[in-house]
């Protein structure tokens, strides 16, 4: 199954796309899809309904497809979680997950325009698998129990800003939060729906070239270890988003590439996740 929302900003709507690409209302079920909706049982009631047929059709055809989750709580992000990204930026390959974490306000839908901020020389791209959390996740026991907590998955463009992250600061934060820095989507897309997240490629073109050509089971920490680590030093709430990761083909690791500027256009996808494309514009 494969949540959505669509809608000019501030308007969005619920919906739900079947197997089939028919995109039905989820306007009488409930007024979004957030972590409330998700804490509540939402995915069993939208299952239900659409097993019993009960939910209108909409045109989606000419809408923004929107973000897939409204306002997350909190955007966690893990660094150098691939070892051929680690090895391409001459970083050493971590024993523990870098973690470090993202204004939620940079998640913009999948084909909305990114800013490249003022003053920017080293606007970045990143494809990576998101995780959608479903269910309160505080000090799991084992990695075992992260698939219970897990809403479903998405495609993530974790935009970066080299300079600022890495030379102004001695922290990530102001170089991964500008504005616009996290297209999400274009669906949530349920775990029974999207296979194993160990085993899904990832793809990132500029402007038509291809820049990443990765797979998921090339992470360093997989997805059920990320869920399990992070909650024994946060509380992972519904809604919540972790970003889990780049493979290599990013800017910063390949010398003499350009990085982003205005006009560009990165087109990303990820196997059964659907595929995001935007446009980069100067803010």
């Amino acid at each position: 199954m494969k949540l959505l929302r669509v809608g000019e900003p501030g308007a969005e709507t619920p919906a739900v796309r079947d197997e089939d690409g028919t995109v039905y209302a989820l306007a009488g079920l409930t007024g979004d899809i957030d972590g409330a909706f998700l804490a509540s049982g939402g995915i069993g009631r939208v299952r239900a309904a659409l097993a019993e047929g009960s939910l209108p059709v909409v045109d989606a055809s000419d809408l923004r497809i929107a973000a897939p989750v409204a306002r997350p709580g909190k955007v966690v992000c893990i660094g150098l979680n691939y070892r051929d990204h680690a090895e391409e930026t001459g970083a050493a390959v971590p024993e523990r997950p870098v973690v470090f974490m993202k204004d939620p306000s940079t998640v913009v839908g999948p084909f909305d325009e990114v800013l490249i901020p003022r003053g920017s020389v080293k606007t970045d791209w990143e494809v990576e698998l998101a995780v959608v959390i479903g269910r309160r996740a505080r000090y799991l026991a084992d990695p075992g129990e992260a698939a219970q907590c897990i809403a479903g998955y998405a495609i993530s463009n974790d935009v970066s800003e080299r300079e600022f992250q890495l030379e102004f600061s001695a922290q990530w934060d102001i170089g991964k939060s500008c504005e616009t820095f996290n297209p999400l989507g274009p669906w949530l897309v349920t775990p029974d729906e999207a296979g194993d997240p160990q085993d899904l490629a990832l793809r990132l073109s500029v402007n038509g070239e291809q820049r990443q050509d990765g797979s998921t089971k090339n992470m360093i920490f997989d997805v059920a270890y990320l869920v399990w680590y992070l909650s024994q030093y946060m509380v992972l709430n519904p809604g919540d988003v972790i970003n889990t990761g780049t493979p290599a083909g990013v800017a910063l690791g390949l010398p003499g590439t350009p990085y982003l500027r205005a006009g560009d256009t990165v087109e990303l996808s990820i196997d059964g996740l659907g595929t995001q494309r935007q446009t980069f514009i100067n803010a």
